[in-house]
């Protein structure tokens, strides 16, 4: 069995930011997946989502799975016999990509709160480099899921030449009002927690309270209410009849707390505070306002856009109003409405119909 190992690529470069800052020097690190072809033209391109990184799929070093290993490697929908796939954590991130936890080389010191607020289409346009680096010119698609899917809509309009294909599952052209609270109640959180320190916290004692409620309240927007039903009910955890305290008692309650206790382990607070600002910042229409349909007629590739009929974040008819609006574009453009009872998190876990309507649309030229 191969190990995944994740590489990274250090820019000296300066990275001009859409606040008006620019980073001196940036790393990005990646995994890749299957063997680039002569032509350079087999590559695809995942973005993550909030709480991912750049191991996709296969065993990492650390011992880790890959977040999609359902849909990414041999003979899979993203086939990585037929594709050569590359997958970077996000610029912000904390799994390796420059970011609050990085060192800040006029300090010497962590940024912490003193790295730049970052855009979505920052993070884009600091990947660019990366399939620089590569010789790739011309991706063969790109794809992501949720704040995946607002990066791949970004990269089509930054870069209208080199985008293909774009597969958008469970996202939206922009945050609605409902899903920029519940980001700003996460980070809330994070903020009232005494130990988040106003960003400066330590490394061996950072805001988990904090951070875990946020993932607490994150994570309920990605399960539908039938299928948190369906899992849990009204079920008690561990006794045959409530306590009478606020303890855990209901078999949802222990689920969550496990989210959360588990999910600082392995995330930075910061991070997540940059990151779900990026995300409530994005506006696939621009600044200016322009309607929908002439957003798409910015970019050039085939758009195949999934939607999910539980997800109560990313509704299918948010779907369906950018596919109504890239066809108005004169774009190539399908919705797939997936049957999924779990909600927006179905992308994740559920491998059909998706993962041939996939296959089927990368073969077909």
């Amino acid at each position: 069995m191969t190990v995944q190992r994740t590489q990274f690529l250090t820019l000296d470069q300066p990275l001009a930011l859409a606040c008006g800052r620019s980073l001196a020097s940036q790393a990005i690190a990646y995994q890749t997946w299957g063997t680039l072809n002569a032509a350079r033209d087999n590559a695809i391109l995942i973005f993550h989502a909030l709480s991912g990184d750049s191991h996709v799929s296969g065993v990492h070093e650390d011992g880790r799975s890959g977040w999609w290993d359902l849909m990414v490697g041999p003979g899979r929908a993203f086939d990585t016999e037929r594709y050569f796939i590359l997958c970077a954590n996000v610029l912000g991130g904390c799994k390796g990509s420059t970011g609050p936890t990085s060192i800040n080389p006029e300090t010497g010191q962590a940024y912490g709160p003193d790295f730049p607020v970052i855009t979505l289409e920052d993070m884009v346009h600091a990947q660019r480099p990366l399939l620089r680096h590569f010789g790739i010119e011309r991706l063969h698609a790109v794809a992501g899921g949720s704040m995946g899917g607002m990066l791949t809509l970004a990269f089509t309009q930054l870069y209208p030449e080199m985008a293909e294909r774009a597969i958008v599952m469970a996202a939206s052209w922009t945050n609605h009002a409902q899903a920029i609270a519940w980001n700003k109640i996460g980070r809330r959180a994070i903020m009232d927690d005494p130990k988040w320190r106003g960003g400066r916290y330590p490394v061996d004692d950072p805001p988990r309270n904090g951070l875990a409620l946020a993932r607490m309240i994150g994570h309920v927007t990605y399960i539908s209410e039938g299928a948190m039903d369906e899992k849990f009910g009204r079920r008690l955890q561990s006794r045959e009849e409530e306590s009478f305290t606020f303890g855990v008692d209901y078999a949802i309650e222990s689920y969550l707390s496990h989210q959360g206790t588990s999910f600082p382990q392995r995330f930075d607070a910061n991070s997540y505070l940059y990151i779900t600002r990026a995300i409530d910042y994005f506006d696939f229409t621009g600044d200016t306002g322009c309607s929908l349909p002439a957003a798409f007629a910015l970019t050039r590739a085939r758009f195949r856009i999934f939607s999910y009929e539980s997800d109560w974040l990313y509704s299918p008819a948010r779907h369906e109003a950018m596919t109504q609006a890239a066809l108005a574009a004169g774009r190539d453009a399908k919705h797939h409405r997936i049957v999924a009872p779990l909600g927006h998190d179905a992308f994740l876990v559920q491998e059909q119909p998706q993962g041939d309507l996939i296959r089927e649309f990368l073969h077909n030229d």
